[in-house]
Order: C-alpha cells, then structure tokens, then sequence
C-alpha cells in the first residue's frame, strides 16, 4: 500500500465567507503534498469509541448543499431525505486535517466517528461496512471529499482503524440512515466487530486522500452485483428515473445491467429492469426531482457515452 499521499481539500475559511465561496475556491487552492497519518502518540483505547449516535437534523436547502466544483466537475449534493447506497473505495484523512474547518462548518475531529462524502447531505448517518472483515462503524458526514474517481468516502482517523483500513485505500459499503430509520430505530441492529489495536505505527500506516488515476483496485476484490430482478412496469414507484436503454431480449437487459453497474458503482443501487412487453428497459431511480435525474443523467452520459431518458411517473 502507498505510504505517500497526495490530497486536496478546502482550507479552513473566515466564518463570514465559509459557504460563500468554500468550495468554489476549493477548485483553486494547492496541492498540500507529503505524509498525513497519525499523531506520534494517539490517544489510548480509540477502539473502543462509540459509533456516531443517528439523530434528525434538518438538510438545509443551500450551505454545505449547494452545488459545487472541484477540479473542473460539478457535484450537486443530495436534499432530499431518501436512501442512498453506493460500493466504492474509501481512505481516511488524519493529523493534516486535524483540528481544521469541515465543508458545515464544524471543526475536524481525526478520532470523532465521522467521515466527507461528495454528495450526502451535510449533516448526514451513514453505515459503513468493511466486506473484506465484515467490521461496521456507523459516522456523521459532516465534510465534503473525496474528489476522485472510485474513491467514495474518506474517514477519519478513528472510524477507519475501528475497520481496519488504516493501512490504506479499500472497498466499502455505504449506507444512508434515513430519518424513517432513526425514528424507527431501525438503524439499531446487532453488529459483532472484532478488537483491532487502538495504536499503529506512524511510520507505517499512512492516511490516503486521493491516489494517482493509475491506482486501481482488482475487480475481484469489489462486491458482486445483485442478481438482476425482473419487475413489471407498473411497479415502479413514483418520482422521475432515468432511461439508459430498451432491449428485446432479457439477456441484453441484463449484461448492459451488468456493465452499467461495474462501471458506475455509485448507480448500482439505483438500478433496475421493468418488464414493458414486448420490451426490457433498464432504468435507474427513482429521483424526487427532474433537477435529480437530470444531474445523475448527466454523470451517466459523460461515463458512459451515451444519453439517457428521463422519465416521470406520477
């Protein structure tokens, strides 16, 4: 594993300015280079610290939720309450950070429960699972990143040793905790997580902001795709989805729906084929908005070459 890093984020901004220009001078500001990591002595017992505890706090329209840029992509943070599930690769970020502005306007914690994400609502829950041990910690998002492609989420300094990715970058599993699930409590199930040492060697274990393009992790070692599943068309639910194509014959559905999903991990939840006789339409959604759709359309056009449909259904 690397034990260089090379990140870039949002230096700390006057209170007056923060959401003001945070992220679109983000797109401008250096590249901080060397070695980011642990302090010489973190504290003791950092296992043993609690997973963030889910509560509501309301998604402001606007803020840390505006949409942005970072170098040269424009991202537009999610508003709406609703489920979000993505497979990706995740790093963490460490002393370099520490004790500086989050993209809410929070001061960074490197041994809080907490983790930057591109796109969930500041602030947001989240379960992360590590596939690899089956270890899960659950983090608030309260911090913008990483911006690079297959990276999904970077943690802090605890969150990562808990599951036992200081060592580098590694895939994970992302859940959104909804409102519904906190009220429910459905957010609360039974998780054993093995002990994991709460020291590490500064000198070899390195945090990981974003990795040259050329890093690249195995296909093998990424979570299968969900087996297709076939729904009729009138089952869909309601809202706005995006068309990626019609096919005759199941098969065809299917590998595209495959290619699709390997490609776009972040789209693979979203993903689903209707049954419209005599045709298979692969469609992802569905978004509260056509301004959703037409933002997660966009992404799909630029990966993919080609132009997808929006479709609303009322």
């Amino acid at each position: 594993m690397p034990t260089t890093a090379t990140t870039r984020r949002c230096p700390a901004a006057p209170a007056a300015l923060l959401f003001a220009s945070l992220l679109a001078a983000c797109g401008s500001s250096p590249i901080l280079s060397g070695r980011d990591g642990p302090e010489s002595h973190p504290p003791a017992r950092l296992a043993e610290v609690p997973d963030a505890e889910p509560r509501i706090e309301p998604i402001r329209n606007g803020g840390p939720n505006k949409p942005y840029e970072v170098l040269g992509r424009r991202y537009v943070p999610m508003t709406q309450d609703r489920a979000f599930k993505e497979r990706g690769l995740a790093s963490w970020y460490g002393r370099k950070f520490h004790g500086r502005r989050t993209a809410n306007g929070e001061t960074y914690d490197m041994y809080a429960m907490t983790a930057a994400h591109p796109t969930l609502p500041l602030p947001s829950y989240a379960r992360i699972r590590n596939p690899a041990n089956g270890r899960e910690v659950i983090v608030r998002v309260n911090d913008r990143g990483p911006f690079h492609k297959g990276r999904i989420v970077d943690l802090s300094y605890t969150a990562a040793l808990k599951l036992d990715l200081l060592r580098g970058v590694a895939p994970v599993e992302l859940e959104r905790i909804t409102f519904a699930e906190i009220r429910s409590g459905a957010w609360q199930r039974d998780r054993t997580t093995p002990e994991v040492p709460d020291r590490v060697d500064p000198a070899q274990d390195t945090a990981v902001a974003p990795v040259p393009a050329e890093a690249a992790v195995p296909a093998a070692v990424l979570p299968e795709v969900d087996a297709l599943t076939l729904r009729p068309l009138a089952s869909a639910p309601r809202g706005f989805w995006i068309q990626l194509g019609a096919f005759r014959q199941k098969d065809g559905a299917e590998s595209f729906q495959r290619r699709v999903a390997d490609e776009l991990e972040w789209l693979s939840p979203l993903l689903a084929v209707f049954v419209d006789t005599p045709l298979f339409r692969l469609q992802a959604g569905p978004y509260a908005s056509r301004d959703e759709a037409r933002e997660g359309a966009e992404r799909i056009r630029e990966a993919l070459q080609l132009v997808p449909v929006i479709v609303e259904r009322k």
